[in-house]
Parts: C-alpha cells; sequence; structure tokens
C-alpha cells in the first residue's frame, strides 16, 4: 500500500488544495480551457491553461478591476489593439547571442509585437486612460520608442520580405538584375525563333535547370546546338541546353543574386545589432502582450457568463447573490434554457451549508458552483453572479466529490473519503473552505452517518466554511441544534414530482425517494412494500425537521424583533432623561431669574435708602440711620448668596444622567446652549464670551450657558439613503435600494429613509430590497408598520418587481 499523499500548495501564494485534483473535480480546469481559447496568441492559451490564484485582497482586487475595466470596453465597442502575436522566446535568446544574424521570418516575429505594443501605446490615449486607469497603467512603466518599429520597417515588407529599396546599394543591385533579366528574355526569344525555324526544339520550349533558363532539345538535335548541355531527362530524350548566346548574361545575373544575397545578410546584420541592446526590454514587451491577452480573453468569457465583479473582503465570507454555475449557464444558454440562480450567505455563526433534498435536484451542481466562482475570483475572474454578492478569501480549499476508488493504491470508495476527511481535519483552519458531496455515503448509514456526524463536529470546531450535500437525517439535526451549521434544501415541486432547482436556506430538505421512485414508473405494490419497511417514524423525521426549523426561524425573529423593541425602549428612555434634565434645568434657571429679580429690586432699595439716609443726617438721628442701613445691607447679602449658589447648581449641574466634562471649553468643541435644541461648533473664545457658529449663522453666548455636545452625525453613511443638494434647497430621492445590506444596516437605512421622506412630505416611496429570502422584505414592511404616517404597504405586480419591491404611501 502507497504511503499517503501529502496536501499540495497551490502557487507561491500558499493556496493549499487537497486532494491534488481538486481543480479537475470542480471542473476548473474547463473554464481555463475556456480563457485559453479565446486568447489571441499560443503563448497566452499556454498562460491560461496554468493555473494562478492570490490570497492578497489588492492583487485580487487590481486583476478583477482590469478584467472589468475591458469587459467595459468590448461592451462599449472598443477594438483593442490586439491580433495575433508570435512567442519570441527562442528569437530573443538567439538575439541576445553576439554577432548572431536573425533570419526574416523572426524579425518579422519581433516587428509584430513592436507593433502591437505601438498600438496598445496610442490606444491608451489621454481620454482613454480616464476611462481604462488599471488597463493603462501596465503600460505606463514601459519605455517607448518608435525608433525600432520604424527601422524594421524600412528593411522588411508586410509579408517579412526585404525591401528592394532597403539600401541604395540594394536598389541598384535590383535594378542591374531586371536590365539584365530583361536582356536574357529578348536574347532568349531571338535563339528560340531561329531554332524552332530549324525543327530542332521539343514542344516545351524552355525550362530552367541549376538555376538557369535553358532549352528543351530532343537528343538527335543535341550536337546541333552551341551551348552547355545542363541536364537530360530521364528517358533520354531531350537533352537541357543553355544556349552559348545567353550564357554570357546568365553568369551576370548569377553575379548579381550573389552580390543581392550578400547585401541583405549585412541588412540583417545592421539590424541584428540595433536590436541586440534591447534584448530584454523587448521580452517585456512581449510579457506585456501576454498579460492583455489573458485581460482580453477572460473578458470576452466574462462577456458570455454575463459575470461581474463582486465585492471582496478580506476575510473568509461567502455573499452569493443571484449565483450561476458558469458552465452550465453557458451549456443551457446554447440549448435555449434557463439556469436558475441562487442567494447563498455564509458568515458570522452560519459558515457551514448542510444542505439537502431530492437526487437530481441540483445540489451537487450549486455545490460545485460554490467552489468554483471561489476559485474563479481568486483567479482574477469575473463571476456570474450580482455585483452586491460579496466573496471572501480562503488560503485552503478542500473537496470530497465523486467516487474516488483507487486500485492502484488498494483503496474502496469509502476508504478513500476517509482519507481525504483526515487530510481535512489535519490542516483545516478558518481560512478554509471545504465542500463534500454524498457526505458519510459509502457505508452502512447508521455508522456512516456517526462517522459524518463526528467529522463535521470537528470541522465546525477548526471554524471552516463550507457547502455539504447529504440525506441523512442525523447530519440535518446535528446542522438545526449546532451554532455554525445551518440547513438548506433544493425544493421539489410535488404536484410535477420533479425538481424546482432553487435553493431554500433555513430549512432541511427531504429526498423525495417514493415521489421519484413512483415516477421512474417502479410497481405500486413494491413502493408500497417499502414505505411500509420504512416505518411511519423514519416517514415522519423530514418533516418534523422542516416544522422545528420554521419554529426555529419565528422564534429568531421574535427574538430580532424584542431586541428592536429593547433598543427602542433605550432610546426613549434616554430621551426622557435627557427632558427630565433640560426641564429640572429650565425650572432653576427660572427661580435664578426671579432671585436676580429680587436682587435688582433691593439694590432699588438700597438707592432710596442713601436717599433716606441723608434725609436723616439732615435731620441729625443717625443711630435710626445706621440700623436701617444694617438691614438692607444684611438682605441684599443673603439674596447674592442665594443667586450665587442658583448659578452653581444651574450652570454647573449636568441636566442629564450622565457624567460631567469639567475641562476647559476650546475653539473648535461642539457645544449646545443649555436649555435648547441649538448646537454648534465654537469659533473663538473672548474672555467669558464664545462665538458659536450653528450651520450658517454665527451667535455670541455667555460661556457658562454652553454645555459640551458631540459632534454632529454624519447622516449619509455607506448604502444608505443619498440625498443630493441643489443650490439652496434640498431634492429628496423617494427609492431606496438595500440589497445586499446586512439586517442591521438595513433597518437603520429604512429608518433614516422614511425619517427624510416625512421630513420632506414625500408622500410615496420605494424601497427595493431584493427577493432572496424574505428576511430583508420582513424587516422592511416590520419598520414601517412603526410609522403612523404609513397608511398603506404593498409591493408591485411581478413584471414590476413582485416582492422584490415595497411600496409606502405617506399620510
Amino acid at each position: 500500500m502507497k504511503e499517503d499523499a501529502h496536501p499540495t500548495p497551490h502557487t507561491d501564494t500558499g493556496l493549499m488544495f487537497i486532494p491534488d485534483d481538486l481543480l479537475h473535480q470542480l471542473e476548473y480546469d474547463k473554464v481555463l480551457e475556456l480563457v485559453a481559447q479565446a486568447c489571441q496568441g499560443e503563448v497566452g492559451a499556454t498562460r491560461a491553461r496554468i493555473p494562478s490564484f492570490d490570497t492578497r485582497r489588492g492583487a485580487i482586487l487590481a486583476r478583477l478591476q482590469e478584467v472589468r475595466e475591458m469587459k467595459t470596453a468590448l461592451e462599449k465597442g472598443e477594438v483593442f489593439p490586439l491580433g495575433h502575436y508570435d512567442d519570441l522566446s527562442e528569437d530573443l535568446r538567439q538575439l541576445a547571442i553576439e554577432e548572431y544574424v536573425l533570419p526574416e521570418e523572426a524579425l518579422m516575429r519581433i516587428w509584430r509585437v513592436l507593433r502591437t505594443v505601438r498600438d496598445l501605446v496610442w490606444f491608451f490615449n489621454a481620454v482613454r486612460k480616464e476611462h481604462y486607469p488599471r488597463l493603462a497603467a501596465l503600460m505606463a512603466d514601459l519605455p517607448w520608442d518608435d525608433s525600432l518599429v520604424e527601422a524594421i520597417g524600412q528593411v522588411l515588407d508586410e509579408e517579412g520580405n526585404i525591401r528592394p529599396d532597403a539600401s541604395p546599394e540594394l536598389a541598384r543591385i535590383h535594378r542591374a538584375i531586371i536590365a539584365k533579366t530583361n536582356e536574357l528574355d529578348r536574347q532568349f526569344r531571338i535563339v528560340v525563333q531561329q531554332l524552332r525555324q530549324k525543327g530542332w526544339l521539343a514542344d516545351n520550349v524552355e525550362s530552367i535547370r541549376n538555376g538557369r533558363r535553358v532549352l528543351s532539345v530532343p537528343a538527335e538535335h543535341k550536337r546541333k546546338i552551341r551551348g552547355i548541355i545542363h541536364d537530360e531527362s530521364t528517358t533520354g530524350k531531350t537533352a537541357y541546353i543553355e544556349p552559348e548566346a545567353v550564357i554570357e548574361i546568365n553568369n551576370d545575373i548569377f553575379d548579381l543574386q550573389i552580390e543581392e544575397r550578400r547585401e541583405k545578410w549585412r541588412l540583417l546584420r545592421d539590424l541584428c545589432r540595433l536590436l541586440r541592446p534591447h534584448t530584454a526590454l523587448l521580452g517585456q514587451y512581449l510579457e506585456r502582450i501576454v498579460r492583455y491577452d489573458l485581460i482580453l480573453a477572460k473578458a470576452r468569457v466574462a462577456l458570455k457568463m454575463n459575470a461581474h465583479m463582486p465585492r471582496v473582503v478580506r476575510e473568509p465570507r461567502l455573499g452569493i447573490q443571484f449565483g450561476r454555475h458558469p458552465l452550465l449557464y453557458l451549456k443551457n444558454r446554447e440549448q435555449g434554457k434557463e439556469t436558475v440562480p441562487f442567494d447563498l450567505t455564509l458568515h458570522g455563526p452560519n459558515r457551514i451549508l448542510v444542505l439537502s433534498g431530492p437526487n437530481a435536484g441540483g445540489k451537487s451542481v450549486l455545490m460545485k458552483a460554490v467552489g468554483l466562482l471561489q476559485l474563479m475570483v481568486q483567479g482574477g475572474m469575473l463571476i456570474p453572479a450580482d455585483e452586491v454578492s460579496e466573496v471572501g478569501i480562503f488560503t485552503r480549499v478542500f473537496a470530497d466529490i465523486g467516487d474516488q476508488q483507487s486500485l492502484e493504491d488498494d483503496l474502496s470508495t469509502y476508504s478513500s473519503r476517509l482519507k481525504n476527511m483526515r487530510a481535512f481535519l489535519e490542516h483545516a483552519d478558518p481560512h478554509t473552505l471545504v465542500l463534500i458531496d454524498e457526505f458519510g455515503s459509502g457505508t452502512d448509514p447508521k455508522m456512516g452517518g456517526a462517522i459524518a456526524e463526528a467529522i463535521l463536529k470537528e470541522l465546525n470546531k477548526r471554524g471552516v466554511y463550507g457547502v455539504i450535500t447529504t440525506h441523512y437525517s442525523n447530519l440535518k439535526i446535528f446542522a438545526f441544534k449546532t451554532r455554525g451549521l445551518v440547513n438548506g434544501a433544493m425544493t421539489f415541486d410535488k404536484d410535477t414530482l420533479s425538481p424546482t432547482y432553487q435553493l431554500r436556506i433555513g430549512r432541511p430538505g427531504s429526498s423525495y425517494a417514493f415521489e421519484i421512485a413512483q415516477k421512474s414508473g417502479l410497481p405500486p405494490k413494491v413502493i408500497a412494500y417499502a414505505k411500509k419497511r420504512t416505518g411511519k417514524s423514519e416517514q415522519a423525521v423530514d418533516q418534523l425537521l422542516v416544522e422545528l426549523q420554521r419554529e426555529k426561524q419565528e422564534v429568531e425573529e421574535l427574538h430580532q424583533q424584542l431586541k428592536d423593541k429593547e433598543k427602542k425602549l433605550q432610546h426613549l428612555i434616554a430621551s426622557y432623561e435627557r427632558l427630565h434634565g433640560e426641564l429640572e434645568y429650565r425650572r432653576k434657571k427660572l427661580k435664578l431669574e426671579a432671585r436676580e429679580q429680587a436682587l435688582q429690586a433691593v439694590a432699588k432699595q438700597q438707592l432710596e435708602l442713601q436717599q433716606l439716609i441723608r434725609e436723616i443726617k439732615e435731620a441729625k438721628n443717625l443711630e435710626k440711620a445706621r440700623a436701617l442701613a444694617r438691614a438692607t445691607q444684611q438682605q441684599r447679602q443673603d439674596i447674592a448668596e442665594e443667586v450665587k449658589e442658583l448659578h452653581e447648581e444651574v450652570f454647573h449641574a449636568t441636566p442629564t444622567s450622565k457624567k460631567r466634562d469639567d475641562t476647559p471649553l476650546q475653539a473648535g468643541d461642539y457645544v449646545r446652549i443649555r436649555g435648547g435644541e441649538l448646537s454648534g461648533q465654537i469659533v473663538s473664545l473672548d474672555g467669558k464670551k464664545a462665538i458659536v457658529a450653528a450651520g450658517q449663522i454665527k451667535i455670541t453666548v455667555p460661556v457658562r450657558e454652553l454645555e459640551r455636545a458631540r459632534e454632529p452625525m454624519e447622516l449619509q453613511r455607506e448604502r444608505s439613503v443619498k440625498v443630493e443638494t441643489a443650490s439652496s434647497s434640498q431634492r429628496f430621492d423617494s427609492k431606496l435600494d438595500i440589497r445586499g445590506m446586512r439586517y442591521d444596516e438595513a433597518l437603520d437605512a429604512v429608518q433614516e429613509f422614511v425619517d427624510q421622506a416625512l421630513v420632506h412630505n414625500a408622500r410615496t416611496i420605494q424601497i427595493l430590497h431584493g427577493k432572496g429570502t424574505g428576511v430583508l422584505r420582513k424587516a422592511v414592511k416590520m419598520k414601517l408598520k412603526e410609522y403612523p404616517a404609513v397608511k398603506h404597504i404593498w409591493h408591485p405586480e411581478p413584471e414590476q418587481g413582485g416582492d422584490g419591491i415595497t411600496f409606502a404611501e405617506l399620510a
């Protein structure tokens, strides 16, 4: 028995596959072949067939954005200047050898590459650089000079032949050859005419032998003609003679042809000398063309698949929206069939989907689609899914699919699967994606189910993500009870006894074995016997699981509603405490104002008293005056002390139950005027006065009447309601798109959106949430019902969006 194979780390980025043929099992090699067939050059096609993955988010995003820009260019009708090109590796190796002279064919291949680079430089002009920045950046670091293209163009023509006017010497030789050839034609015609009159020529008058023009002469006349015999026919009946009159002319032509070959060699040698210092740059040019070729091929495949670029997050996550198996989509499109899309989100508490349902219902296809889409993203390809899909990054991908029986290793199907499971458990971590088909099958159902449950428990402990298909009820029950696992089902139409290929998350599926057996034509008595042997308890397990899962989902929804109400209650309590504090503050301030008025009244009385004292002095009654003055002074001091205490209580006590911040106020701090709602930012401080900017208004306020406030919240959040401003008035958009948001984000966005709608007196609003599992639709409806101003809630007709859009009428 052979030693177990170790897992194979794939590429230098550390992506690990188990087993080694995982890419073949997931049919990723077929996707690569589609890209290879779309390449323009054989170098690109060869490179496309080599799997290449990345685990760095920045590198993945860069590759995806390049393909997306190319796809956009093709959709706009842009003609990307990339045609057929050849491999230059051997030509450049020879060119690097000192004084090596490349033939015309090799120089033609180099010229073709240089012209392609020149066309790419011209293509990415100033406008296209803005539209396709990623693609343009690939050429930015390469130097370019037209001189090399022009130099080769002066020597070679479009067919790859050396131009007759490539140099003055070659042009002279070419003209001389033409002149001698014309002279040869004239002389040859004269000789032919003379000998034909004598009847000394064969039917085929002339031929070419040894590169020379000769006459075809019957053997009996060959001694009658002066010249050189170059050859005879195989029968010996015909001799090929070069007439004496043209021998000298042929010699001249032969000499000129030698000169021509020598001059052409010199031109090729000088051209190679010119190119030799640029050998490394020519290699870079070729690599860049291959890079563009791969990007262009991926974009063409993306157009066929109707593929888009998903959102890429750093952590492991599966958030596929409206996803389709790419190969199945292409096949169905050719046959005019529809491919049913699926929505699958695995993150946080739900990481592993336990997928059940009838045979031929689409379980394995969906599981393979998940793995294939993940590999495509990390391989720099767009995927047939909605743009709002979120895809995380995995460093390990494990799969156990199909029959892996091995005669060579003396392994049965089940033994080979257990070998895979052992490798999974040894190497699994939170950055692992696990795909297992027909989990637990291949042995006794009870024992196989128990082992499968134990393995699933360990994989869940390791925090892996995955999709696992099964028919075993114990695994469905385990998924129902265990955090981290979630049941899912491929639905089945009982009326037509056919699968719908639709994924439903949250409930386990039934195998519908009896229904499928009935449809396949098994005799009724066979099916009845099987049902009897199965027993009612076994038949009821699936239904019980469905009911339990439904109740669990309802409890979770109710729990979420209670959490939302608790959150709202906390908000109301905080508002009450704030209002109560402000009310207490205003009460004390009124009391303070009353005492200040009393103090002013006492001051007025003191003035009157001073007047009285003067009068008494004049009356010489000093003792009475002093007693009255002391009493008045004491009254004034008592009121002043009370006012001071009230000042301290009003201006240095916090209206709410929160701890007071005693640090001095500074310019730039956010503050609120005590007892009021007006808030703003301190522009400057001048002693006991502060200039506060509240929006476009600036006011001067005593520092003691200010208290710290939080920085105003930014109402404009990512993926929230967008409010555009036009001059000084605001325009309200009555449509909100919350597709792809999480539950909490969606609730916050809807609340803010409805608040804005009420402020702007909107009559009707639309909220686009998509169909999916219906969670967002229920959340929207629940939030809208909290507003008394919402009079009516409804969904449009199916052709206008149906359950994917919610309309609401506001009072």
